[in-house]
């Protein structure tokens, strides 16, 4: 009769440097194995299976706002839904991206960091959908058609290079310059938040000194930036684990409330990107021009190609790493006693 059994776990001193994470001391999967002990260990209590899990479910939410998008709005013939296509687009991709990469980054040295380098490019895409969204619906009123309005998608095309140029590469100095390597990593995703979220700031300071009134969407971005500083906070404190080592391995580690954090915000801004699309199209449409194809889809696939140029270039440059030396470090392989 056949069984199934669910691969060995490793404490912390069991797997090599690349594969630890502070504060965390156990349920570390083999650094070699296979694809499928990979998709087993996501049914199985692993130090990983909740951060697979709180991006991949979220990913089904999404798809399905998507697909009711579909039913409501002409993605096909009308421009000014193009933006919304493109943001859905991506807030599609990077939980799923993300999920993948937890779920297959113990395959070996270089799949590790090759998983991430793609889990950083789609997040670096998702500040591009973002952009994009934010040009065409959420700009200040008195921005409209200024400079900044006029090339905010190619800035963010650039930032979206930064972005995924700066956190692979924080990946060849993470061993011996750990501190530097969360810097560069942290640094890369907030300068395109930033940017992108300037149109926002405006908006709801302009509210706080009492020049605009009460709006729908302006609640939801507020609670979309909360979030997002929230996500920043956990993903550079390493907080609760680092307050108690080992205490937080399996269930409550930084890394899973950083990712419901994410998905949270990204819920919360998608409601008021929605929000302002319906709610300014009337002004948009006679001030501006309808948004473009080379500047929604366009700027999609040019940031899609150059993005994966650089994790191409990336992945070349990885140092090659003898087998050996990963499976020496846990002894038998997770399918022997």
């Amino acid at each position: 009769m056949l069984t199934l059994r669910l691969p060995q776990l490793f404490d912390i001193h069991q797997v090599p440097k690349v594969f630890r994470e502070d504060g965390i001391m156990s349920g570390y999967r083999h650094p070699s194995s296979s694809a499928l002990d990979c998709i087993l260990s996501s049914f199985q209590m692993t130090n990983e299976t909740v951060n697979i899990w709180t991006h991949f479910l979220p990913t089904w939410y999404f798809l399905w706002r998507f697909s009711m998008l579909c039913s409501t709005l002409d993605f096909l013939t009308d421009s000014y839904s193009w933006p919304m296509l493109v943001y859905m687009l991506l807030i599609c991709l990077y939980p799923f991206t993300s999920s993948c990469a937890h779920t297959f980054s113990t395959m070996s040295t270089k799949a590790r960091h090759v998983c991430y380098f793609f889990d950083y490019g789609a997040l670096s895409l998702y500040s591009l959908g973002c952009a994009i969204t934010y040009a065409s619906y959420a700009m200040p009123d008195s921005w409209v058609n200024s400079w900044l309005h006029q090339h905010f998608v190619t800035i963010a095309v650039c930032n979206s290079l930064f972005c995924t140029s700066m956190s692979c590469y924080s990946r060849f100095v993470e061993l011996q310059f750990p501190h530097i390597s969360k810097i560069l990593r942290t640094a890369a995703f907030v300068v395109p938040f930033l940017f992108d979220s300037v149109p926002l700031f405006y908006r709801l300071l302009s509210c706080c000194w009492g020049s605009c009134g009460p709006s729908e969407a302006l609640a939801s971005h507020s609670y979309h930036l909360f979030f997002a500083f929230l996500t920043c906070f956990l993903f550079a404190s390493h907080l609760p684990e680092r307050l108690a080592p080992g205490r937080f391995d399996y269930i409550g580690h930084s890394h899973q409330l950083f990712h419901i954090c994410a998905v949270v915000g990204t819920h919360f801004q998608m409601e008021a990107v929605l929000t302002d699309m319906s709610s300014r199209k009337e002004w948009l449409m006679s001030h501006s021009a309808s948004p473009s194809f080379l500047g929604t889809l366009g700027a999609l696939a040019l940031g899609v190609l150059l993005n994966l140029g650089i994790i191409g270039i990336f992945s070349v440059g990885l140092p090659r790493t003898p087998h050996q030396s990963t499976s020496a470090s846990c002894g038998a392989h997770p399918h022997q006693e």
